[in-house]
């Protein structure tokens, strides 16, 4: 793949990435109301004291490690589970956000193809 391309897609996500994750914590991003299993199910993430924390500090560290560059193969694999949690959310629980869930996963996948040298090991 492209080596400007890689770039572009690697900063595209670690940007959606680091203001998702901040916004976990800074809530500068209104939450579009939701209702019946959606909100149930946001609602206890949230009632667990720890679940929004600790995602949106996996979001942006994976985050700001995409943008630095450093230890992307580790950042793509953190990525992955969160991409493949969002997707899943909206497909199964609301379904109007899967758009923006599946260009981070399409952004994910492009970019573990960009650096497959770092996962052949594990395959």
């Amino acid at each position: 793949m492209n080596s400007k391309l890689t770039l572009a897609l690697r900063l595209l996500l670690s940007l959606i990435l680091l203001v998702f994750g901040a916004n976990k914590f800074l809530n500068f991003i209104p939450a579009p109301p939701m209702e019946g299993p959606s909100a149930d199910f946001m609602g206890v993430l949230f009632k667990t004291g720890y679940m929004f924390p600790l995602i949106g500090f996996t979001e942006v560290v994976a985050g700001a490690l995409l943008l630095l560059n450093k230890w992307v193969g580790l950042a793509l694999i953190f990525t992955a589970i969160i991409s493949v949690n969002i997707v899943a959310f909206h497909l199964i629980l609301a379904p109007a956000g899967i758009g923006l869930a599946a260009v981070v996963a399409i952004l994910n996948i492009l970019l573990i193809y960009g650096n497959w040298h770092k996962f052949k090991t594990l395959f």
